[in-house]
């Protein structure tokens, strides 16, 4: 054992003083021509290093350098600028005078992929058919050779010609490639734009050997989180997963095998587009589950989230947010194709299945050629278009449904529950805005209407009538069964600034015949709603009977939503009758008297 720790202690001491002899002898400073040279040789590009290079010794032989800058041909502003820059050298090599640099990390850095840093031809250079490949110059018997790169503490700004900027703060980047250039990359950075914020951490593998021409790679994974104005109060989180190619020369890029996670939804399928304006993404997806109402600022709040909302207190405000509005949306300068199909999804606390979605964007002209699905035991069709191009969003839609559940629609809407039964009906509205609150007060259209199965909740129209009756009048009475409800009622409906008007709608049941006229201002959250129905199977009094059997009855329901009147004049009716029936005896009466006057 003593002879082993003996051994290792004379290997120590000759590395050491290796090291230490090498420091003394070898100037890092002559380095810095050739590095230059190289760098010029290779690539075209300039490169100047500032301050006395230096050497450091632990635990990695390094040299150490100042502020330094990297400036493309003919570019205005340099590509990347950095406060430190670390060089990890091999040992061996240097002491046989070769430089092989294993790693390369910046500190501080800001690269900029825009414009004013991209490379630039001179003023009447000739064309070629392309660049030819940059020859590699070993005349004074020195390598360059670079495995790692290392960014930290970074800012990357990208601008695309034409395009805004981008800046990707907090960037830290570790990318390792083999002789056969095979690379593995981390990345985290994050970016905040239009009161958004972004943060991406990924990793995964590329072949670089055709850089900057072409990258094809594996994102093994991707988390991501988004938070900021129009988003949930939660955000959005997810990972992104997949096989990606990028071709510089026109900017393209697809993804394909891609599994992506967003809240509680997930999704599969291809992607691909181009970085390059106009800015390009066609999406192909399949989700297993997609929680709409999660990836949304505007969604209904579940009672489970309420008392949590409860305690929330509010941060102080100590600047005026600006003001949004269409411009903000990436979509204007986006053309995008989107072909969506989901197994199960959940739009304003509505179970959807089989949703399946083809829309397209042409830089904020959103048209949707196909938004169809089932709920329940029906089915909806609503294509249409949606466009943002001007400060006030124009929608249009063509909605079909067909036996969908009224009640969980009206909760939906944000309307009472008034009232349950199916619906199916076909129109056409069109308006400002894309909320509900703004449907309400700005959409207006029309559209042909039945319902089947009506029930007014806690309202039965069969008793209403039978108890109006027997308190005006005992000589009939009505001894059929109640119906469940009104059986079927049809008619055209029309919206017009928050007043849903219901014209002229007629149905019944076996036992009762209605008709319905009137209008519900959904603004104001009032209705007047007149029903006239024919309550039929009346026996007793046959005269009154007879009258009640073919006399329509109106019950009127008027006010606030809050505090509903109700208006059945049954007394009227009855009281008319025996008016009627008086007046028309009292006239036999007479009759019969006036032959007993003549003389």
């Amino acid at each position: 054992m003593r002879r082993v720790i003996t051994t290792l202690a004379i290997l120590l001491v000759v590395v050491v003083a290796g090291m230490t002899a090498l420091v003394l002898l070898v100037n890092p400073n002559d380095f810095r021509t050739y590095m230059v040279q190289q760098v010029e040789q290779r690539s075209g590009y300039q490169l100047q290093v500032g301050g006395d290079l230096r050497w450091h010794v632990w635990p990695q032989l390094s040299i150490l350098a100042g502020r330094m800058s990297l400036t493309a041909p003919g570019a205005t502003q340099p590509m990347v600028t950095a406060d430190n820059m670390r060089l990890d050298v091999n040992l061996w090599p240097l002491l046989s005078h070769q430089l092989s640099v294993s790693q390369v990390m910046l500190k501080n850095a800001i690269i900029r992929v825009t414009p004013d840093s991209a490379a630039q031809k001179p003023t009447g250079a000739p064309v070629g058919p392309g660049d030819a490949e940059p020859v590699s110059s070993s005349n004074n018997g020195w390598s360059f050779n670079i495995g790692k790169l290392r960014l930290a503490d970074s800012l990357l700004i990208w601008q695309q010609p034409g395009g805004d900027e981008y800046n990707f703060r907090d960037l830290n980047l570790n990318l390792d490639q083999d002789a056969s250039k095979q690379a593995s990359i981390n990345l985290a950075t994050r970016i905040s734009r239009n009161q958004r914020n972004v943060s991406v951490n990924l990793k995964g593998q590329m072949n670089v050997a055709q850089y900057p021409h072409r990258l094809v790679g594996q994102l093994d994974e991707m988390n991501y989180a988004i938070d900021g104005a129009n988003l949930p109060t939660q955000g959005i989180k997810g990972t992104l997963s997949g096989q990606g190619e990028w071709n510089g020369d026109n900017q393209h890029f697809s993804l394909q095998k891609m599994q992506l996670t967003a809240n509680d939804s997930a999704l599969e399928g291809s992607a691909d587009g181009r970085l390059a304006l106009p800015q390009q993404l066609n999406l192909a997806l399949h989700a297993t589950s997609l929680n709409i109402d999660a990836l949304m600022a505007n969604a209904p709040s579940t009672d489970n989230s309420a008392p949590q909302q409860a305690n929330v207190t509010s941060t102080p405000v100590i600047a005026e947010p600006r003001m949004r509005d269409n411009s903000d949306s990436p979509l204007n300068q986006l053309d995008l194709t989107l072909n969506l199909t989901a197994d199960n999804s959940v739009w304003r606390g509505l179970t959807l299945t089989n949703l399946q979605l083809d829309g397209s964007n042409q830089q904020g002209l959103m048209t949707l050629s196909k938004l169809q699905g089932k709920f329940g035991e029906g089915h909806f069709s609503v294509p249409g278009s949606v466009d943002i191009r001007k400060p006030v969003t124009q929608v249009a839609f063509q909605p079909e449904l067909d036996n969908i559940a009224i009640a969980p629609l009206l909760k939906a809407l944000e309307l009472p529950e008034t009232l349950q039964g199916t619906v199916s009906l076909k129109g056409d509205i069109s308006g400002a805005g894309l909320s509900i609150e703004e449907a309400k007060r700005n959409w207006q259209g029309s559209a042909d209407l039945e319902a089947t199965n009506l029930q007014l909740s806690q309202l039965n129209l069969q008793q209403m009538v039978r108890r109006a009756v027997a308190r005006v009048s005992n000589r009939v009475t009505n001894d059929q069964p109640d119906d469940q409800g009104i059986q079927q009622l049809s008619g055209r409906v029309t919206l017009k600034q928050g007043i849903f008007s219901l014209p002229d709608l007629q149905g019944g049941n076996s036992r009762l015949a209605v008709q319905t006229k009137g209008n519900v201002d959904m603004v104001k959250q009032q209705l007047d709603v007149t029903i006239n129905m024919m309550l039929r199977g009346w026996q007793g009094d046959d005269k009154l009977a007879a009258l009640l059997n073919q006399q329509t009855i109106p019950l009127r329901m008027y006010g606030g939503w809050n505090n509903l009147q109700y208006s059945l004049p049954v007394d009227d009716v009855v009281r008319q009758q025996l008016q009627s029936e008086a007046k028309s005896r009292l006239n036999q009466w007479l009759d019969r008297q006036q032959p007993e006057k003549q003389p």
